[in-house]
């Protein structure tokens, strides 16, 4: 087999192969990388000496870690992993227009904690009528346990999951039941333990400030070839596995000052594979830039991704749901339907406009007419928006039934390309909360203290914040599979599956043109009702009963979370207290 590493500030690499040591070579016609030919199978472990290492390091290029990220890589096989999982199936081609999807941290779903378990509970999602999974991210990082957040090799997956074999099952699991995956990956910074990139390379540099220390080299010396490894990391994901899209994180903070961004890159990159392999391949943005030009096509000016997280969007429902205004909140909460009736007409609500939680002016208008609705994803929670709370607690915490079913409305009715976080589909009790597996007891110490530093500055007492590190905080995270059984969760499962249902069977709720969506709202009675086409939502707030008028057009009760009649001749509907309604021709 053939071993190459990227390694351009050494003066000598060897590879240590099972029980064998290689020297390696310079390899004439490419700068900084060293190559080796040696005899090596799938599962032969495998690490690399730099100047006199008497411990090799793993491959940065690794594709598995057996003994996690401290430990020596493992050959796979791809073919071969493939061929003995399943014939490959087709993977399914719904556009992202007409997408419903689901965030999902393989490590909770289910008490197990693998790809495996997670595959057999994938008819729950199914029935449930969602098109695509979310994975959060599955690359190494050191312990068993936590976000993924983490992670430290961007090739691998991680072993405790089930490693790359148990990826291709869960991938080919979930195309055989008609779902496409998303996977979450992490480009703006490696985790704190277990990161051996810096021994190889200028992989960093001080150049740029992170929240996370040295910024990854994206425009400094050297940068051509990690961003070559980062793009290469992507596609193997969406080319080796079968997976279908990738949600980029944070890339408001990637530091890139060349002319041709790394995000560009990247875009053209995944467009070039979609293009050549014939699947509608995708990338999703987290940003808080409020920035348009994050989704505008390359040829327009723009860096090409195909959608992006709208955070406004959620900001503005969850402070009409809850009236929270601590921290960013603060921003929606003085009129917060308000708030909401812009980002369903606009997508953002900071568009130029001033930001009090960051004290200036914010964002950059969306052009409506040149930009569909599906270049933004609208949802209630998220893994962040719930697990960076003191208590990791959900809106089903606090909310009765019927607002956690007029959160659900307009998510699911609304413009955006609808995203869920698993578990709210049923009101889920459990917590989400912020867990981590740190062997390094340094590092686990100061990752529990400046947890509860950071609440302390908010009120919170020390021994109120969960501890990260113990084992409890991540299985009071896992999700409960009674609960949907049970009729009080039953009844909002059903509501969510009428929702997508209907999303799925009217054209007009999944109509891309956000400059006709029409708006109406009471800030003082806490109603809103919008048009999308033919179809009316209207959403009481208020837990006394209110009545809308909808205007003489016809429309009847197409769904609605509690009884109540069609609108009367006048157009007027009369909608009980926190309550929805989707009514249509």
């Amino acid at each position: 087999m053939h071993f190459e590493v990227w390694a351009p500030l050494t003066g000598h690499v060897a590879m240590r192969l099972d029980d064998a040591t290689y020297a390696m070579e310079r390899d004439p016609e490419r700068s900084g990388w060293w190559t080796v030919e040696a005899p090596a199978g799938e599962g032969s472990r495998y690490g690399f000496l730099l100047d006199g290492d008497t411990v090799p390091r793993p491959d940065p290029r690794g594709r598995r870690l057996p003994d996690g990220p401290d430990g020596l890589s493992a050959v796979v096989d791809f073919e071969a992993l493939v061929q003995a999982v399943a014939p490959p199936l087709p993977p399914p081609h719904t556009r992202l227009q007409d997408a419903v999807l689901y965030e999902l941290h393989i490590g909770t779903f289910t008490p197990e904690g693998t790809f495996d378990a997670a595959a057999a509970r994938l008819g729950h999602l199914t029935a449930l009528g969602v098109t695509h999974v979310e994975l959060m991210p599955v690359c190494s990082f050191p312990g068993r346990h936590g976000w993924g957040y983490d992670g430290v090799a961007p090739w691998s997956v991680h072993e405790p999951y089930g490693g790359p074999a148990g990826l291709v099952r869960f991938v080919e699991a979930a195309h055989a039941a008609g779902l496409g995956v998303v996977l979450d990956v992490v480009h703006n910074h490696l985790g704190p333990s277990g990161n051996h990139l810096p021994a190889f390379g200028p992989y960093f540099t001080d150049a740029h400030h992170t929240p996370w220390g040295a910024a990854v080299n994206l425009d400094m010396p050297g940068s051509d070839e990690v961003r070559a490894y980062l793009v290469g990391s992507a596609l193997a994901w969406l080319r080796d596995y079968g997976i279908d899209g990738l949600r980029l994180d944070a890339v408001h903070a990637l530091a890139d000052g060349r002319a041709l961004t790394f995000l560009e890159e990247l875009s053209g990159a995944v467009d070039a594979l979609a293009a050549d392999s014939g699947r509608p391949l995708f990338l999703i943005a987290e940003s808080d830039q409020c920035d348009p030009r994050t989704t505008t096509p390359r040829a327009a000016g723009g860096l090409g991704l195909h959608a992006q997280w709208n955070d406004d969007f959620h900001h503005a429902l969850h402070c009409a749901l809850t009236g929270e205004s601590q921290a960013y909140y603060g921003d929606f909460a003085e009129a917060p339907l308000a708030a909401l009736a812009k980002t369903l007409t606009r997508a953002f609500f900071h568009d130029g406009t001033w930001s009090s939680f960051r004290g200036r002016t914010h964002g950059r208008p969306v052009d409506r007419r040149r930009t569909p609705a599906h270049r933004f994803l609208g949802y209630t929670q998220t893994h962040d928006q719930i697990g960076n709370r003191a208590l990791g607690d959900r809106l089903a915490a606090s909310l009765s039934p019927g607002l956690l079913a007029c959160a659900a409305t307009v998510a699911l009715t609304g413009p955006f390309v609808p995203m869920l976080f698993m578990g709210e589909e049923w009101g889920a009790r459990t917590p989400w909360q912020y867990f981590t597996d740190h062997p390094d007891p340094e590092l686990a110490e100061a990752v529990r203290t400046g947890r509860r530093r950071e609440f302390a500055a908010h009120g919170w007492k020390a021994e109120e914040i969960p501890d990260p590190q113990d084992p409890a905080t991540r299985d009071r995270s896992c999700l409960d599979w009674s609960e949907p059984e049970q009729a009080a969760h039953g009844r909002l499962l059903d509501w969510y599956r009428t929702l997508v249902a209907l999303r799925r069977g009217h054209p007009d709720l999944r109509d891309p043109d956000l400059a006709s969506v029409r708006v109406a709202h009471d800030e003082e009675r806490r109603w809103i009702t919008f048009r999308r086409g033919d179809v009316r939502v209207a959403v009481n707030l208020s837990p006394e009963p209110v009545t809308i008028a909808l205007g003489r057009n016809g429309v009847r009760v197409l769904a609605a979370w509690e009884p109540l009649e069609h609108p009367g001749p006048d157009g007027r509907i009369h909608v009980p207290g926190e309550s929805a309604v989707v009514l249509g021709p």
